[in-house]
Formats: C-alpha cells, structure tokens, sequence
C-alpha cells in the first residue's frame, strides 16, 4: 500500500547534525517502509497513492526510540526514595538487601499474566510520547525461570501492542540472596542460563552491571565471553558509581552501548570512539539519585562517539515514563543540544540498539514517526511536562496509545 503523507514541516535528521528540516514537506511510504521524502512542491504531478493524509502543518519528527528500559518486573521502591532522602544512599540500600533484591522478590512472586500487564501499561505510556522502538532488560528474576519469565514478557510486548521491542538478557544485574557470597557460582549460572535463554528466541543482546555493588570486570567478561560464543552483541551499564574501566572492556567487544558513564575517564572514551560504540546518558537516574558527577559529554562529542537518550524506566533509580522529560534534563543537566537530545532518542538511539532502519525520515528507512503541535523540533525538549498529544505511526500505521 503507498501512501502520501502532507502538509507537514519535517524534521528528518537526514544529515550528520542539524534539524535536516523540510518546510511544507511530504512523506511518501510503500508498505511499512519510507520511499520518498521532500518538498511537497517536488512530489510528481501523476502521483499515485492508495491513501492521503493531510497533517495539517503539524510537525513531523522519527518515531522516539527508548534504548534502555527495564519495564518488566512487579512492586515499587518508593520507600527507598524515602530513605534516601533522609541520607541513605543507594549502595547502602543495596548492601542492606533493599534495592535491585527488593524488586526481584516482587517479580519471582507475580504471576505471568500480572507482569505482561504492567509492562504492557508502561509501554503504552511510552508511546504515547513517541516512542515507537524501545528495548527491555531482564534482570529481576536472577534464576532461569524468572528470567525467562521476564524476557517471554517483553516478547510479547512486541507481537501484541504497536511497538518494536528489543529484549536484552541482564542475567548479571545484581547477586540473588540464594547466591550469598558466591558471585562466581551466580556468573557460571548467568553463563549458563544464556544458551537455552537464545535457543529460546528471547535473547537479542547481553548486559551486565560492572560496578563495586554487582559484577567485577573479571566477571563481567566470562558473560561476555559466553555472549560472544552464540555471536549477541553485548550492551555494559558502566562507570555509573564508579570507574570501574567497564567501558573500556566492553568497547574492546565492540559493545553496541555503554550506559550511564558518570565515572568514565579519557581512556574510556577513546576505546568507545574506536570501536563505534554508543554512550548512552541516562539523566532520569542522575536526577533520582542525586548524582552530582557529569558523564564527560565535551570529551564524548569531541571524540566522536555516538550520544544517546533513553528513559532507564526502573523501580529503582528511574521509574520515569516521560521520554520528553528526558530530552529536557538532557539539555538542562547535561547540556546538550536540543538538536543533539532528539538525535540521542532517534539516530543514535537506534545505533545503541543495533538498528540502522529507524531513527531518520528517510528513503529505505521503517516508515516509523511522530507528529506534534509544535512549530518546532525544539520544542519537544523545551515544553516539559505538558504532555502534548501526539499522533504516532508506526510502519505507516496510525496507533492510539493511551494516556
């Protein structure tokens, strides 16, 4: 089916920077696929199309792409968000057994059903701010069949609501309580586990937690190793509390992304350059936190390496649901660019996720994108908090996600 898409001021982000905008500009797409995109003035004059939509001067941006989200699991922390308030900090949590283990007790005792459900509402609530991509981490079931459980979930996150979905297996996310004081034992299962995990079609990258309260390199590497063996590409949460060179390790895998990054040093940044990996800043955590550390943004732009944005929606340290948010702290806390905080939940995010199909209005690209009242693209970082309503699409389908 071809379809013409009009009267809209685009902001393809076509080029290597800039907005790429396109007033009064078209959309042609054939099948789910972008075929055509310019200046309504140049569309041919025989053109035929199965469908026309008038967009009424709205602007027109790719479909947001949420590249880190752990949206499966049951319970909440806002107790800990209380304690922290009040001095504790989140390793102390974490080391008294609240934290990521408080999480994983709600998630093993909820039932499928109850988890595919509250996924399926933090999804929705995504995509009603644009997103049209997102990727979901496991991690809070830390056995075999609750992980399962929760990548199964994310799966079918994908099959039943609009969306595509990428799961990620974070096996190493944090030392279950059955596994007290035998960190070594807990990587030889996570290792273990991945291969039925893959042979199960649930497993489209691997993740790991390096840090001083989860997972030390030595650790980190033997799951990358076991990653590698079955040819998934690998993602690291690394340098978030601490420098732990995590970065470095994980470019030397050609890690598709290194998330968080407030700790990470020239050495890191240079290894992520090299190996084209993506640093993906997570200011949703940082403002939760508290965190007072910079990810090193000048050095990250001045090397080269791909900036990306993403919710980190969590229980824990990011139970934000507003990527629109994010672009703003992105630009407020982090200072970026508004130009550069789009590129950072479209282009690059897709990057992060190994996906060179989406993140740009262009030809050969997935017919996916967002349309908003606004005037321009800079809005989308500027006006937080008003929740503007906007019309998604994805592979040229219009979808009505809930608010």
């Amino acid at each position: 089916m071809k379809t013409l898409w009009r009267d809209a001021r685009l902001a393809t982000l076509a080029g290597a920077q800039g907005w790429g905008l396109i007033e009064r500009g078209a959309v042609v797409t054939e099948g789910e696929t972008i075929a055509w995109v310019g200046a309504e003035s140049d569309l041919g004059a025989g053109l035929a199309v199965d469908a026309e939509h008038r967009l009424g001067g709205a602007l027109v941006t790719p479909g947001l792409v949420d590249c880190h989200t752990h949206l499966v699991y049951a319970g909440d922390r806002a107790r800990e968000f209380e304690l922290r308030l009040q001095g504790a900090s989140y390793e102390a949590i974490a080391r008294a057994g609240g934290g990521i283990r408080s999480t994983v007790a709600a998630t093993r005792g909820a039932g499928d059903a109850t988890l595919f459900a509250l996924a399926s509402e933090r999804a929705r609530a995504l995509q009603a701010e644009g997103v049209t991509t997102l990727e979901v981490k496991s991690g809070y079931g830390l056995a075999l069949e609750h992980e399962r459980r929760c990548l199964a979930a994310a799966r079918r996150l994908g099959r039943e609501l609009p969306l595509a979905v990428r799961t990620t297996y974070l096996g190493a996310h944090a030392l279950p309580p059955e596994f007290d004081g035998r960190a070594d034992a807990y990587v030889d299962a996570v290792c273990a586990w991945l291969p039925a995990l893959h042979a199960d079609g649930l497993v489209d990258a691997v993740d790991a937690f390096c840090e001083s309260i989860a997972f030390t390199p030595a650790q980190t590497r033997r799951v990358f190793d076991a990653a590698r063996a079955l040819g998934l590409p690998v993602k690291l949460h690394a340098e978030q509390l601490s420098n732990q060179h995590g970065a470095a390790l994980a470019a030397g895998y050609g890690a598709l992304s290194c998330d968080h990054l407030e700790h990470l040093d020239d050495a890191g940044v240079l290894a992520m350059a090299a190996a084209g990996t993506v640093a993906v800043l997570l200011p949703g955590a940082y403002y939760f936190l508290r965190e007072t550390r910079l990810p090193p943004v000048a050095e990250l732009r001045a090397a080269g390496v791909p900036i990306a944005i993403a919710t980190d929606h969590n229980p824990g340290s990011s139970p934000t649901l507003s990527p629109l948010l994010m672009l703003s702290m992105a630009c407020t806390l982090f200072r970026l660019t508004p130009d550069e905080a789009l590129r950072g939940m479209t282009v690059h995010g897709a990057r992060a996720l190994g996906l060179a199909d989406r993140g740009r209005l262009a030809p050969g690209q997935r017919a996916d994108f967002a349309v908003w009242p606004h005037e321009h693209p800079a809005a989308l970082a500027y006006a937080f908090g008003q929740h503007p309503r906007v019309r998604v699409v994805v592979g040229a389908r219009d979808v009505a996600p809930a608010r």
